[in-house]
C-alpha cells in the first residue's frame, strides 16, 4: 500500500510523522539536513518516546553546511535517541536521502522522499514524500536497512569532540554558499494587488485611501512604492511617534533616489526638503509655517487615530491631492468611523493567516501547554486581584522556565515577551526570574515612554543581558519590538481578540529570527476554546469544522505550526461540544469582552470589521434583528431605548441589517450616495459604483433601484420594512421617511453604520469583480433568496424558493443538506460526497428523468442547462439556519429511479483537499 504525502490545507508532513511517532515501536530517520525550526516541532514527540521507552536512531550529514549545531546538541539530550553525523566533507561525496521508518509489531511504515527535518519542509513546502506499508520480512525493507547500516557504519558519533569542531566549521562557512546581487527592493503580492487598487481608485476620482495589514506585513513600504509611482512634488508623512518616524524616512530613502528628505519634529524642522516626515504633536501646533497647498500627497500612520483633534487639524487645515491612511486596527478611538476619514475606500485588508500564507510576517510554532500548577474552578477571570494571586506561585515559575527552556528560541539571544493578568503579577514575574539568573524587567502603564524605549533597545541588543520583559496590556499593539523570538501568555485567554494582538507582537520579521516561539499556559477555566476560535477565526463553517481544525493541529494555518497538548485539546473540544456560539448569554459576553477593546465606549458596526475574525456582530442582530436593539438590551441605556420606540428608525436599520452580508454591492451605494444627497441621477450612480466593480451593468443597476422601491417584496415584507426610496425619470431621491430618519444625527449613525459595514465588508470580500449574472462567487455563503437578487429576478422574490430546487431560464439552483441525522429517517434521499468531484444527489420527489425540470437535470448538458450547486453540512447549528457554500458549476454524468431521481454530479471544479473534509468528516 503506498501514499502520497503532501503539504496541502487539509493535512501536512509533520502530522503524519507525529502520528507515526506517537505510535511506533521503533524509529529510524535518515535525513541530510537537520534544523533547529524541525526538532522544536518533534521536541514534545521525542519527550514522549523517551518516557515510554521507545529508542530511536537519527542519521544526518554536514552536506553543504546545513545542519545547525544546536538542533544536533537539543537531540543530543534525549537518552532514547542514537544519533551519528555523516561528514560529507571528508567522504567528498553529497548525502542528499530523506527517509523516515517506523517500526510496528508485525511491519514497517516507510516514508521516502523530499522532505529533510525541517520546519518548512513539514509544512509549508512543495514536498513529495511517498508512505509504503511493508512486511518485515519484506525484501523492500531488508534493503532500506542494508544501505542505512553502511552508512551508519561510516558515519561518527555526536561526541563532544566532534560537535565542538563541526560548530568551528559550521560558523566559518554557514555564510560561504550564500550569493547576493544588489537589486531593488520590490514589492510583495499584498503591495503589489493594493497598488493597483489605489492607482484604480484613483483613476475613478477618489484622493483617499485606508490600508489595512497585520504588523509587519510591509505597510510603510506599501506607501513608498505608491508614492514613487505617484511622484509627488511634496509629501507629508505624519506619525504618532518619533521612533517610527526615523523608520519611515530610511524606508523611503532606501527606494526613491531623486527627493530631499527631512524630519519635522520637536528638535528639527528642515522645512526646505521635498519630502517631509512629521510627528502629529509638533505639527498641530505650527500649521502657520506651512502653505495650505504644501503637499500633494500625505500618509499618515497609525491611522486609525485620524479622529484626534490634532490629526484632524492637520487634515482639515492641507488641501492634498491624494491622502492615504496606514493601520494594523482600523478600530476607532473617540466613537467616529475611520472609514469614513478615508471615503471608505480600502486599498487592502491582510489579516494574519493571509500575511502568513504569503510570508510577509515570521512563522510562529505554538504551544499550548496544560497549565498543572493552578485551579481555576472557583476564580472568576475579570477579578484581577483574585486572579493574580492564583498565578504567583513559585511552583508556577519553575514549570514556565522548564517549558522556555525546553522548546528554546531562533536567534542568538533568548529575547522575551511575557504578558502577565496584572501590574502585580509583573512584578512578582520579575523578581522571579532575576532570582533564577535569568535577567529580566517588567514593564507597565506607569513606567514612562523613555523607560520603556530604553529597555526594549537592552533586549534587542545581543551583548545585553537582559532576557525577558514582562508587561501588562501596553504591549498589546502599537509597539515593535523585531526581535522578539518568545511570547510567554501567562494570564487565560479571555478574549480571542487580545490573543491574537499579543501573538501579534512576535511576527515581524527580523535577522536571525527563522520563527517565533509561542508558549501559552491553558489553564482549566471555561473560556480555554477561544484560543480554537482565534485561531480557526471566519474559516469555520460550523462547530465541526473548529473541532475539526483542533484534532488537526490546524493543518491549513499557513507557516505556522500550532500544537496543543492532549489534556487542553480534550477540555476545548467539550467546552465547544456545550457551548452554545448562538444563546444570549455567549452573545452578551463577547459584546462586553469586545466592548473592553474599545476603552469600554459602546462600540459601532464598522469597529467589529477588523475583528470579525472573532466577533461577529451579524449574530448580535440575527438575535434581536438589527443591532441597536441588541445593544439597547444589554446596555439598558434610556438613550437607545427612546431610539428603539421609533418605528420607522426600527424598520429601516432591521431592513439594512437583513440584507447583511451583502452579495451585491448596488443597493448600498444607492443609500449611500443618498446619505449625502437627497437626490441622485442614474448617471452619477454608475461612476459610484465603478469604485466596486470593473464592469457596470445597468440591469442590475435598475434592478437594485427597484428591489429598494419594494417592487419584489410580499405583502409582509412591505409591513415589515420602509419604502427609502423613490425613482422617477431617471432620478433617484429619498423617501420622506428617509429624508426624515436621517435628520435626526442620532438615528442617522446606526443607518449610516450598517451601510459603511455593509459596503465595507463587500470590498473586502468581492474586491472589484465583476462576477456576471448570476453574480456568484465560488466558495462563498448564499441563502436562497440572495439568488433571486442576483439573478436579477424581476417577481417577488420569496417566491423564489423551494425544497433545495430553483430555477430561472436555463439556470438551475441545487440547494443540498448532508445532514446524517435528518437522512436516517428518510433513507430514499441520498445527499453525500463520493470524491473531492462526484457526489450523489437526490431530486425533487415529483422530479421525472423523462420529463420537464426532471429530464433537463438528468441531461442537463444536452439541454444547455447550467447546475449551480450550492451545499451546507446541517440545517441549523445552535439553532440558527446555517447558509449554503456556492460550490460552482457541475454536471449530471448518471442517474436512476423516478420521483425522487437519484444522480451523481461531478463538480467542474474539485473540492479543495480542507473544504471536502469539512464536509464528510463527522467529529465526536
Amino acid at each position: 500500500m503506498n501514499e502520497l504525502i503532501v503539504n496541502d490545507d487539509s493535512s501536512n508532513f509533520y502530522n503524519y510523522i507525529t502520528k507515526l511517532l506517537n505510535e511506533c515501536n521503533f524509529f529510524v530517520f535518515n535525513v541530510a539536513f537537520v534544523n533547529f525550526s524541525g526538532v522544536q516541532l518533534l521536541l514534545d514527540s521525542f519527550e514522549e518516546l523517551n518516557k515510554k521507552g521507545i529508542k530511536g536512531k537519527i542519521l544526518t550529514s554536514t552536506y553543504l553546511n546545513f545542519t545547525e549545531p544546536i538542533a544536533l546538541e537539543r537531540l543530543k539530550e534525549f537518552n532514547n535517541i542514537d544519533l551519528r553525523v555523516y561528514d560529507s566533507t571528508i567522504m567528498q561525496i553529497g548525502f542528499h536521502s530523506k527517509a523516515y521508518i517506523f517500526e510496528f509489531n508485525d511491519k514497517y511504515e516507510v516514508i521516502v522522499g523530499s522532505a529533510n527535518l525541517t520546519s518548512s519542509a513539514f509544512k509549508s513546502n512543495i514536498e513529495w514524500n511517498c508512505k509504503t506499508i511493508t512486511k518485515k520480512d519484506d525484501t523492500y525493507i531488508k534493503d532500506i536497512f542494508l544501505q542505512f547500516d553502511k552508512l551508519w557504519e561510516q558515519s561518527h558519533d555526536l561526541n563532544e569532540d566532534f560537535l565542538e569542531k563541526y560548530k568551528e566549521f559550521y560558523n566559518l562557512n554557514k555564510n560561504k554558499n550564500e550569493f547576493t546581487f544588489e537589486k531593488d527592493i520590490k514589492a510583495n503580492k499584498m503591495q503589489s494587488e493594493a497598488l493597483k487598487k489605489l492607482e484604480y481608485l484613483r483613476e475613478k476620482g477618489e484622493s483617499k485611501a485606508l490600508a489595512i495589514a497585520s504588523t509587519g506585513s510591509g505597510k510603510t513600504y506599501l506607501s513608498v512604492f505608491d508614492v514613487k509611482k505617484y511622484n509627488p512634488n511634496r509629501l507629508l508623512f505624519i506619525v504618532h511617534r518619533e521612533n517610527i518616524l526615523i523608520k519611515a524616512k530610511q524606508s523611503f530613502e532606501s527606494i526613491i533616489k531623486n527627493k530631499t528628505m527631512g524630519l519635522y519634529t520637536g528638535n528639527k524642522k528642515e522645512l526646505e526638503k521635498d519630502f517631509i516626515f512629521s510627528t502629529v504633536q509638533t505639527l498641530s501646533q505650527s500649521l502657520e509655517n506651512f502653505d495650505e497647498n504644501s503637499f500633494d500627497y500625505i500618509v499618515v500612520d497609525e491611522a486609525h487615530h485620524i479622529s484626534s483633534n490634532s490629526y484632524k487639524k492637520i487634515i482639515g487645515y492641507f488641501k492634498a491631492k491624494f491622502l492615504l491612511g496606514l493601520t494594523a486596527t482600523p478600530n476607532r478611538m473617540d466613537g467616529e468611523n475611520i472609514y469614513e476619514y478615508f471615503d471608505e475606500n480600502v486599498a487592502c485588508d491582510i489579516r494574519l493567516n493571509e500575511a502568513l500564507e504569503h510570508k510577509l510576517i515570521t512563522p510562529f510554532h505554538y504551544y499550548g501547554v496544560t497549565d498543572i500548577c493552578v485551579d481555576y474552578t472557583n476564580t472568576e477571570l475579570n477579578k484581577i486581584e483574585d486572579l493574580s494571586k492564583l498565578l504567583m506561585l513559585n511552583k508556577r515559575v519553575d514549570f514556565i522556565i522548564e517549558k522556555m527552556n525546553f522548546y528554546g528560541f531562533s536567534g542568538k539571544k533568548r529575547k522575551v515577551l511575557g504578558f502577565c493578568v496584572s501590574k502585580e503579577h509583573c512584578n512578582y514575574m520579575e523578581k522571579s526570574f532575576n532570582k533564577r539568573g535569568i535577567k529580566s524587567i517588567s514593564l507597565t502603564s506607569d513606567d514612562s515612554i523613555l523607560k520603556r524605549e530604553k529597555n526594549i533597545k537592552l533586549l534587542e541588543d545581543d551583548k545585553e543581558d537582559l532576557e525577558v520583559i514582562f508587561c501588562v496590556d501596553i504591549f498589546n499593539e502599537g509597539v515593535d519590538i523585531p526581535s522578539i523570538n518568545t511570547i510567554l501568555m501567562l494570564r487565560p485567554t479571555n478574549s480571542a481578540i487580545v490573543f491574537a494582538q499579543q501573538l501579534g507582537r512576535g511576527l515581524r520579521k527580523y535577522k536571525n529570527k527563522e520563527f517565533l516561539t509561542l508558549i501559552d499556559f491553558i489553564g482549566n477555566h471555561q473560556r480555554a476554546f477561544l484560543i480554537a476560535l482565534a485561531m480557526v477565526g471566519k474559516k469555520k463553517i460550523d462547530k465541526e469544522s473548529i473541532k475539526l481544525s483542533l484534532l488537526n493541529d490546524f493543518a491549513s494555518f499557513k507557516n505556522a505550526f500550532i500544537n496543543i497538548d492532549k489534556i487542553s485539546k480534550r477540555r476545548i473540544l467539550e467546552q465547544i461540544n456545550k457551548e452554545n456560539f448562538n444563546s444570549m448569554k455567549y452573545l452578551k459576553d463577547e459584546y462586553f469582552k469586545f466592548k473592553e477593546q474599545m476603552l469600554n465606549k459602546i462600540p459601532i458596526l464598522c469597529d467589529y470589521i477588523n475583528f470579525d475574525e472573532f466577533v461577529d456582530p451579524l449574530k448580535f442582530v440575527s438575535e434581536s434583528k438589527s443591532y441597536v436593539e441588541f445593544i439597547s438590551k444589554v446596555e439598558r441605556e434610556h438613550s437607545l431605548n427612546l431610539l428603539c420606540e421609533n418605528e420607522n428608525f426600527l424598520k429601516t436599520c432591521r431592513f439594512i441589517e437583513y440584507l447583511l452580508p451583502i452579495k451585491r454591492v448596488h443597493e448600498f451605494v444607492i443609500l449611500r450616495v443618498l446619505l449625502k444627497s437627497e437626490k441622485v441621477s442614474l448617471s452619477h450612480l454608475e461612476i459610484e459604483l465603478e469604485k466596486y466593480q470593473k464592469k457596470i451593468d445597468k440591469n442590475t443597476l435598475i434592478h437594485a433601484i427597484n428591489f429598494l422601491k419594494q417592487d419584489y417584496f410580499d405583502k409582509a415584507q412591505i409591513s415589515r420594512y420602509p419604502k427609502l426610496i423613490e425613482f422617477e425619470d431617471d432620478y433617484i431621491s429619498s423617501s420622506e421617511i428617509f429624508k426624515d430618519l436621517l435628520k435626526d444625527k442620532n438615528k442617522r449613525v446606526f443607518i449610516e453604520q450598517g451601510i459603511s459595514y455593509g459596503i465595507i465588508n463587500y470590498e473586502k470580500t468581492f474586491a472589484l469583480e465583476y462576477y456576471g449574472l448570476p453574480a456568484l462567487k465560488l466558495y462563498e455563503k448564499y441563502n436562497m433568496l440572495n439568488i433571486a437578487q442576483l439573478c436579477n429576478f424581476n417577481k417577488i422574490h420569496s417566491s423564489f424558493r423551494g425544497s433545495g430546487f430553483l430555477k430561472f431560464e436555463d439556470d438551475f439552483f441545487l440547494f443540498i443538506t448532508i445532514d446524517k441525522e435528518k437522512y436516517k429517517k428518510a433513507q430514499k434521499y441520498v445527499n453525500d460526497f463520493i470524491s473531492k468531484e462526484v457526489f450523489s444527489y437526490s431530486s425533487k420527489p415529483s422530479h421525472s428523468s423523462i420529463k420537464g425540470d426532471g429530464l433537463r437535470l438528468c441531461q442537463n448538458e444536452k439541454f444547455n442547462v447550467k447546475l449551480h450547486i450550492f451545499v451546507r453540512k446541517y440545517a441549523k447549528v445552535d439553532k440558527k439556519t446555517q447558509s449554503f457554500i456556492y460550490l460552482g458549476l457541475a454536471n449530471t454524468i448518471s442517474y436512476e429511479n423516478e420521483k425522487p431521481i437519484d444522480l451523481k454530479l461531478k463538480l467542474e471544479k474539485p473540492l479543495p483537499t480542507k473544504l471536502y473534509e469539512e464536509f464528510t468528516i463527522l467529529v465526536d
